[in-house]
């Protein structure tokens, strides 16, 4: 048996131990992986970890031996489904590690974009409170949150925590999924109100996304939707980048129709330099590091292995294939 992980690097850049898996089987751990790289190191691999590298139908043709892909992450869009089921091979991910920090990060978000807190740091660095005749130095708008509404496009289980903190904060919910049936008893628990999109659109003063990249969600966030929301909205990505069509996200903030946007993640990542995005107004952009807190990062972990021994138990767990 052989373990092969392909990008352990943002996994664990240094501060977890990978002792728990190579007590599992020998393994082989790489840092990163590049395409040409590919498939020397995977050669003979029973068992493929993998983050972020892809593993294409006709890379998986080329690896006999392989019977188990772990994703190690809650997205598995980067492994040929059906070319690995009609192979016979296992292929897992991890669900739900992240919830938590990925809703701390929203409103990590929603918080720089209503209060200005780096914005106005980087002033009183500069002196300019120093300069001003008052008290209290202000030069941008800020928003208090309580009563106003909150718009979530997805009712998995990040878009239902963001619900909760959202509430916390005395904030009106709104959720559009695609299973309502589903979703009414926590709903009415939560004092959540479940609504089509487009009423979600028209009312929220806050909107983040949460649904699953889908040939029906790419570029959900269009130039017609966003015409659809109220002058001024916030909008936060923390899902997928190809959620929303980035250049009429950067119009509609030079417009000042979109009040402000905050996002963890890009179409193209890392982004080219020419991304609209980088340079609109009152953008803020983290290098989607929302699920990379320690804490998430060792769940992440820990669901692998056990995600591994599993399968070599022969009850196999978080299949999606």
């Amino acid at each position: 048996m052989k373990i092969v992980l392909l990008d352990g690097y943002t996994l664990n850049p240094g501060d977890l131990s990978w002792d728990a898996l190579q007590k599992l089987a020998p393994c082989e751990i790489h840092d990163r992986t590049a395409p040409e790289q590919l498939l020397e190191r995977a050669a003979g691999a029973e068992i493929l970890l993998t983050n972020k590298t892809v593993l294409s139908a006709e890379t998986i043709r080329q690896l006999p031996e392989l019977r188990y892909i772990g994703v190690l992450a809650t997205g598995y869009n980067l492994v040929a489904i059906e070319a690995a089921r009609a192979r016979g091979i296992s292929v897992t991910n991890i669900p739900g590690y992240s919830t938590a920090s990925v809703a701390q990060m929203v409103f990590a978000l929603l918080l720089e974009l209503t209060q200005q807190v780096g914005h106005h740091d980087r002033l009183v660095r500069a002196g300019r409170w120093e300069e001003s005749p008052d008290f209290s130095f202000c030069d941008r708008p800020l928003l208090e949150l309580a009563g106003k509404t909150f718009g979530i496009v997805g009712c998995g289980q990040i878009g239902r925590q963001v619900a909760r903190l959202a509430r916390a904060f005395d904030m009106q919910v709104m959720v559009q999924t695609a299973n309502p049936d589903k979703h009414r008893g926590w709903a009415l628990a939560q004092q959540v109100e479940l609504v089509h999109l487009d009423t979600l659109l028209g009312n929220s003063e806050v909107i983040s996304l949460h649904c699953p990249l889908t040939p029906d969600t790419e570029q959900l966030i269009d130039e017609s939707r966003l015409a659809r929301m109220k002058k001024g909205a916030l909008l936060i990505n923390t899902g997928r980048g190809q959620l929303l069509d980035e250049a009429a996200v950067a119009a509609a903030l030079k417009s000042g129709r979109l009040g402000g946007f905050g996002a963890d993640v890009l179409s193209c990542e890392p982004p080219a330099a020419d991304n609209p995005l980088l340079g609109a107004p009152n953008s803020f952009i983290t290098p989607h590091i929302a699920w990379a807190t320690r804490e998430a990062r060792e769940r992440l972990y820990a669901i692998a292995v056990a995600n591994i021994r599993a399968f070599l138990d022969g009850t196999p767990k978080n299949l999606v294939s």
